[in-house]
């Protein structure tokens, strides 16, 4: 088993104190450019790695953010995953990535982030207790939904315009001539799917237009089985709009299986525009939600809440953009 190299046998090798080594790894200054080369040569030749988490223990604070997230199965997630770590990264940062079992963050979960020290948390399709959040605001520690937003109203977050979305949508399908509607909702106590709902049905309502509506848990196979619902309900709508796209894609199938043209005996418009929407399997009409600026946004809060903590707080939203293709 090969030993640990330490900053001691650096510093024996390189001719140096052990603290010029800490400071050539942990502070950065106050170090001669002759004196780094030294430490840097022996660290090389021996393999060397200094201990990231034992700096984190001195001074309070890692190169860490902690991202937290439940809907790992949803391409929407791993997308946005990915573009967060890739920035991130671009930042000096490293990603915890933090997998909640429950809508809602548990004390372990918090516990976990807090353990690391990180230097700040992205929460993605979660929810927390008031009292939970606390706890990083006592540790000075920025954090931001994103794609949510907290009923309590004490932290930052980072969603799409999900009313304005929806409006749009029920106009579109209404310019369709769409007279009967089915809406298929997410987890009813989410943001994201309480303002999805309220923007689709406040137009319908002006309208007097009728439609239907389905609580469903934003899974490929929740959008499944809420569809094979409708159809055997005998009721056909002219038009579905499913609060997310990987329903959508169950619903389209479930339509499919059951000799349903689509967009000829009914329409189909979904809300993300992942990339499957763009298939030709799929060619799914939906919403964009603007991923590249939401999460830009949710970057530098958190980049200037690192440098300087205010504990500012504001609610964040982002125009998306409607994508017309063969399901409508």
């Amino acid at each position: 088993m090969r030993e640990t190299v330490t900053a001691k046998d650096v510093a024996k090798l390189a001719g140096v104190s052990q603290s010029s080594v800490s400071r050539v790894y942990f502070e950065g200054a106050t170090v001669s450019e002759k004196t780094k080369k030294r430490v840097l040569d022996a660290a090389e030749e021996l393999g060397y790695r200094p201990n990231v988490y034992a700096r984190s223990l001195i001074t309070n604070q890692s190169n860490i953010i902690g991202l937290v997230m439940k809907g790992v199965q949803n391409p929407f997630y791993a997308q946005v995953l990915k573009r967060f770590s890739s920035i991130f990264k671009q930042h000096g940062y490293s990603i915890l990535f933090v997998y909640t079992n429950n809508d809602e963050i548990q004390q372990e979960d918090v516990e976990t982030l807090l353990n690391y020290n990180v230097a700040g948390v992205v929460v993605t399709d979660a929810t927390m207790l008031f009292s939970v959040g606390e706890e990083f605001k006592k540790n000075h520690i920025p954090l931001v939904f994103f794609n949510r937003k907290p009923n309590t109203g004490s932290f930052y977050s980072v969603c799409c315009n999900n009313i304005d979305g929806s409006r749009s949508i029920a106009h579109y399908l209404l310019s369709k001539g769409a007279s009967e509607l089915v809406l298929i909702t997410g987890n009813v106590h989410t943001s994201t799917s309480i303002e999805r709902e309220k923007g689709f049905c406040e137009v319908l309502d002006q309208q007097k237009v009728s439609y239907r509506k389905y609580n469903s848990d934003y899974t490929y196979e929740g959008g499944y089985q809420t569809a094979m619902t409708v159809l055997e309900e005998k009721r056909l709508p002219s038009a579905f709009f499913v609060a997310n796209d990987i329903m959508a894609f169950g619903v389209i199938d479930a339509l499919r299986k059951n000799d349903v043209r689509i967009p000829e005996d009914t329409k189909v418009v979904g809300f993300d525009n992942i990339a499957m929407a763009s298939w030709p399997a799929y060619e799914l009409t939906t919403w964009e939600q603007p991923i590249e600026e939401m999460i830009e946004e949710t970057v530098n809060y958190l980049l200037e809440e690192i440098a300087s903590y205010t504990g500012f707080v504001q609610d964040i939203e982002v125009d998306g953009k409607f994508m017309e293709r063969k399901t409508t």
